[in-house]
């Protein structure tokens, strides 16, 4: 009973000054990879490349199957606290918000309690090193958790990246806020219609075949359910590999 009272205490404190709260508490464990300076998260199965070019930085997290939703999740923020009623090798009175900018894979090679941490059904966050140490010790290795999702802040609007080559166009949508993630896009051409792109993977979508020479605007619902359309935000002259930044941004 006391050390449910201390995690009801501590949610209380905490969430006097915690971000839009989209959902619950819920359960889960978190532990840490990518090196001390966290150089090692860099990359991954959301597709992004560089996190501090992209808006996210080192407060990020690679989450497990159940978590990850084959993609959907990426670009989504979490408060995410150590349970302390649980754990004595939590920080005390601290909380961390990290993006999901990975996958933690499973591992079905060891069991669900002992190393397999991110094997389905368990909610598990894989922090970058310097963002869990805000709220465990690093001898625990892994801690209990409480978590939700929550909304995510960035500085200014959404970029565009064009990948791929001739015939095969991709672009990467980064620095997205709100939820976070995207739930739909379609692409536009100066001389075409609408046309409704699909997840190729992570935040990286297809469907701009044919659209090379002409301005392109994009039709975007997030994952909490607006819409934006970005008008003529890439220009005629586009290359690949090159980043087109907005100013408008997602609130939900």
């Amino acid at each position: 009973m006391a050390s449910g009272k201390r995690l009801i205490l501590q949610l209380l404190v905490l969430c006097l000054a915690a971000p839009a709260v989209r959902s619950g508490w819920l359960q889960g464990t978190a532990t840490f990879y990518g090196g001390s300076d966290g150089s090692g998260t860099m990359g991954g199965a959301c597709g992004y490349t560089n996190l501090y070019d992209q808006g996210y930085g080192l407060a990020n997290a690679a989450l497990s199957t159940v978590l990850f939703n084959d993609g959907a999740s990426c670009g989504q923020c979490y408060l995410i606290i150590c349970d302390q009623s649980k754990s004595p090798m939590c920080k005390t009175g601290k909380a961390i918000t990290v993006t999901a900018t990975n996958l933690c894979p499973p591992n079905y090679n060891l069991p669900n309690d002992n190393g397999g941490w991110c094997n389905p059904p368990r909610p598990h966050f894989d922090m970058s090193q310097p963002a869990w140490l805000n709220i465990g010790i690093y001898e625990a290795g892994i801690i209990p958790i409480v978590y939700q999702q929550v909304k995510c802040w960035r500085t200014g609007g959404l970029r565009f990246t064009i990948l791929g080559f001739n015939y095969f166009e991709l672009v990467l949508v980064t620095n997205v806020a709100g939820s976070g993630s995207i739930k739909s896009i379609s692409v536009k051409g100066t001389n075409t219609g609408w046309t409704q792109m699909s997840r190729n993977w992570g935040v990286i979508w297809q469907g701009m075949s044919g659209l090379a020479g002409q301005a392109l605007s994009f039709s975007i619902s997030s994952t909490g359910g607006q819409n934006i359309v970005f008008q003529n935000v890439i220009p005629a002259g586009w290359t690949f590999g090159q980043t087109y930044p907005t100013w408008q941004q997602f609130d939900y």
